[in-house]
């Protein structure tokens, strides 16, 4: 019998894979069935703190409480506006999810405010989460802004926020950031007791017909693994935070690879919209099967026995595969043309 058995942000797992954030984990029904496929823990659905505010704004002038001038009718009608309260649907996710699931539940936060942040991650926490996941996702569009101050505000939101409560904190993040092993180890000083590789950045597109921006979202691939595998590599060892595999994870060979470059968890979301939430007993038999027929007893034996720092060429994870890469490309071209 091999052991699955993993630890991740203090928390016991049965095995190391998790349901993400996604539009199956933000149901209670689904959730269900992701538990009963086999999922070590779930990750609900981001709070988007602007969302919330943009729902209450809109409550609030719905039922002209800009208008009014008493306070105490102004906290009366509030309460009637409740049910548009985004946030509050999130605090009762969480709340119902606990009551229903016998996995980890893991909440999810995206802030744009030291005081949102931990107004939120505080009630998120109440409500009863195992753990947080502050989601760092943010297109910085304005040309006054520079790579160290947006740094600094991340690792200011961040270290206010795991202060604020007392259940662990992870960080999942994009992969844009220009020296990311220093910016990763300020994070763990920070108060991140783990880091997730990576948040996908769902890129707009254009309708040529009506002349209009239009969002888009296509589900990853295995192809959309090699960004994190590489960052899962080369962090390993090198950063006191564990280390949450995000992007790509859709066959138990690359759960595989996942682990043995060093994840303390993977994660998966686009697989289990594709084939369902019973996807999820595919990859859980395939990473044992595979253990299995190689004789290793626990999962643990595998983690991180391909990371930077467990190989005898680290340059393959660095400058040297992007060499080798090109000087491949071209040999396979060439030999095409003969």
């Amino acid at each position: 019998m091999i052991d699955l058995s993993s630890r991740y942000l203090g928390l016991s797992l049965k095995h190391p894979l998790i349901a993400s954030a996604g539009p199956l984990t933000g149901h209670v029904d689904s959730l269900l069935e992701l538990e009963a496929a086999g999922a070590a823990a779930v990750v609900l659905p981001s709070l988007f703190e602007e969302d919330a505010e943009r729902a209450m704004r809109l409550a609030v002038t719905a039922s002209g409480l800009h208008r009014l001038a008493h306070a105490e009718s102004a906290v009366t009608s509030l309460d009637s506006v409740r049910g548009l309260d985004i946030a509050q649907h999130h605090v009762k996710l969480v709340q119902d999810a606990k009551s229903a699931l016998n996995v980890p539940v893991i909440a999810s936060l995206n802030g744009t405010t030291a005081g949102g942040w931990t107004q939120h991650a505080a009630a998120l926490s109440a409500a009863g989460a195992d753990a947080l996941e502050l989601n760092v996702h943010r297109v910085v569009a304005d040309p006054t802004e520079t790579g160290a101050s947006i740094e600094e505000a991340i690792l200011h939101l961040v270290e206010q926020t795991a202060a604020k409560v007392s259940v662990p904190v992870s960080v999942k993040l994009g992969p844009y950031f220009t020296a990311l092993p220093g910016f990763a180890r300020r994070l763990a000083s920070a108060g991140a007791d783990s880091l997730v590789l990576f948040n996908r950045f769902y890129q707009p597109d254009i309708d040529l017909h009506d002349l209009q921006v239009l969002p888009s979202l296509h589900l990853s691939t295995s192809a959309d693994m090699l960004l994190p595998l590489r960052w899962t590599a080369l962090l390993r060892g090198n950063v006191h935070a564990e280390l949450a595999f995000s992007g790509g994870i859709h066959e138990p060979s690359d759960v595989v690879k996942a682990l043995l470059v060093g994840a303390t968890v993977v994660m998966t979301t686009s697989s289990l919209l594709r084939h369902g939430p019973t996807h999820m007993t595919v990859l859980r038999d395939g990473l044992s099967a595979w253990l299995q027929d190689r004789e290793y007893e626990s999962v643990s034996q595998l983690r991180g026995s391909m990371a930077v720092g467990s190989i005898p060429d680290p340059d393959a994870y660095e400058r040297a595969n992007y060499l080798e890469s090109i000087q491949s490309a071209c040999r396979a071209f060439t030999q095409s043309q003969t």
